[in-house]
């Protein structure tokens, strides 16, 4: 059962942090902070500190209470969006500094919003920078393979996918190429092909790479069987069936083997940027609500794959308030 997640803020008997910022799910505290305004404003931050005190949350002093669409990490940051119109989206930058007088460290958190950080634009570096070498798997049935000159690869036949990035025998992205007349062949298939992108997204970070441009699958000349109108609808389809894969329109063969090169790049930077160890904690305790949208799609799945091609109404209001009695109490 997926338990909600809220953001609650109360006030407190404090007057350097007079309020208290609670992530909780269930009954769990993920995250509490003391906060010394209800919300970061123009200045683009709040310095917190970590609530480190058992506490009991009193509904008096409570002043806000609304539901977390979703918690991410992104590097340092802990991304957060709130079920709300306005004052919706805001991140914690955790860090890590060493006394300028004495061994250690000591943390420090910022509560920022996106706002605040456009007006202030911060001076910040990218974190995915990697000078390393990369070890690189390239299928074994690949023909005219890419390059990658400053990475380790190795040959072997790939579960799914073209290209993976491997780490400590750990696979952690892969890639699928493919070249106009791929997709040309694939579009010709379509129930095949939306199974193998399924297979695909098994992995964590995978990514389809076609080596040419979007608008080149609405040229005529080059498309030949198929109209535009069709080349739209099918790519269309693909964003919407796997929204969660990435599909990219490199451009050409050079730009995708590019492109691909700094996926794993950015890849394996992101898995060495060890997170503070209270991001880690809240991640791995987080469980994200499935989304509302979700159970519709369930039930027409449920209705196309389960159902006989014929019947009755109150086979499928039968069938249905079962499913619902069984499933919706996730939400």
């Amino acid at each position: 059962m997926n338990k909600k997640t809220f953001f609650i803020l109360e006030k407190i008997e404090n007057k350097r942090f007079p309020y208290r910022l609670t992530i909780i799910q269930g009954n769990k505290i993920l995250l509490s902070l003391r906060v010394q305004e209800k919300w970061p404003g123009q200045k683009g931050h709040i310095f917190c500190v970590r609530e480190k005190e058992n506490f009991i949350l009193k509904k008096e002093n409570i002043i806000e209470k609304v539901p977390i669409l979703y918690l991410k990490r992104l590097g340092k940051r802990l991304v957060m969006a709130l079920d709300r119109e306005m004052r919706k989206r805001c991140d914690f930058l955790f860090l890590k500094k060493k006394y300028k007088t004495k061994e250690g460290e000591y943390e420090q958190i910022f509560w920022r919003t996106e706002q605040g950080l456009k007006q202030n634009k911060p001076k910040v570096k990218l974190t995915t920078y990697y000078h390393d070498t990369l070890n690189i798997i390239i299928d074994s049935n690949e023909r005219y393979p890419w390059k990658f000159p400053k990475a380790i690869i190795s040959k072997r036949k790939l579960p799914i996918g073209d290209y993976a990035l491997e780490d400590n025998g750990e696979i952690l992205g892969v890639v699928e190429r493919k070249t106009f007349e791929n997709v040309i062949h694939e579009f010709s298939q379509m129930a095949n092909f939306h199974q193998h992108l399924v297979n695909l997204k098994a992995y964590k970070n995978s990514a389809l790479v076609i080596e040419e441009n979007y608008s080149d699958f609405l040229n005529e000349n080059k498309i030949k069987y198929y109209s535009s109108s069709y080349m739209l609808k099918a790519i269309a389809e693909l964003y919407a069936y796997h929204s969660d894969l990435t599909i990219v329109f490199a451009g050409n063969r050079k730009l995708a083997n590019e492109w691909t090169y700094r996926y794993f790049e950015a890849l394996k930077s992101h898995k060495e940027d060890v997170p503070h160890f209270k991001i880690a904690e809240i991640m791995e305790d987080y469980k994200p609500s499935q989304k509302k949208e979700d159970i519709y799609l369930e039930i027409k799945n449920k209705i196309k794959n389960e159902f006989p091609e014929s019947f009755k109404f109150s086979y499928l209001k039968k069938n249905l308030i079962m499913y619902q009695s069984t499933n919706l109490e996730k939400y």
